[in-house]
């Protein structure tokens, strides 16, 4: 397998998921306001935020995603995770995400670290970004505009949560 890179910005650190990181992120994806603008209410089983990470560790194995922990420089300590993931290299794209534990919100944290990502895809041949959000994620929506992506269209009735279908916008950025 190829080492993975590891990204750093001014402040945090950007390392591979391992499945340790499992204990990290279960509190987070256990927490319904950060999972209210995700495809899943929030997770109280941590054996399923195990298995979802185990899923991402093959994935990164297999070429297809790249998935980092988010950890503070100063302290160390776990702040979230971050992706690069559905990495097409024919057509050089890939989609981006990240999430958040709510302490860490309100720090300016996922605009350091998407610009970091972004840059990061395009050193690596990358020539397109796409991002999905839920229709209302005016905070998700508004970093990336500050990244420069464009929205590109609206999917009608894309996810089902909490029993009814929810929209999503999609978000590009050319390289």
């Amino acid at each position: 397998m190829k080492r993975l890179p590891i990204l750093e910005t001014e402040r945090l650190r950007l390392e591979p998921l391992t499945a340790e990181d499992a204990a990290h992120i279960f509190p987070i994806m256990d927490d319904p306001e950060v999972m209210a603008y995700w495809d899943w209410p929030e997770i109280d089983d941590p054996d399923v935020v195990a298995e979802i990470v185990r899923g991402q560790v093959e994935a990164m194995g297999a070429g297809k995603a790249i998935h980092w922990a988010i950890r503070t420089l100063e302290t160390g300590e776990f702040i979230g995770a971050c992706e690069l993931s559905s990495i097409d290299r024919r057509h050089r794209r890939a989609e981006m995400n990240f999430m958040l534990s709510r302490d860490a919100w309100g720090h300016g944290y996922g605009l350091e670290v998407m610009r970091n990502v972004t840059a990061y895809a395009a050193v690596s041949g990358l020539r397109k970004l796409t991002a999905r959000t839920h229709l209302g994620n005016r905070r998700s929506e508004n970093l990336l505009q500050k990244l420069g992506f464009k929205e590109e269209g609206l999917l009608r009735g894309h996810i089902l949560k909490d029993g009814e279908r929810r929209d999503c916008r999609i978000f590009g950025l050319l390289l």
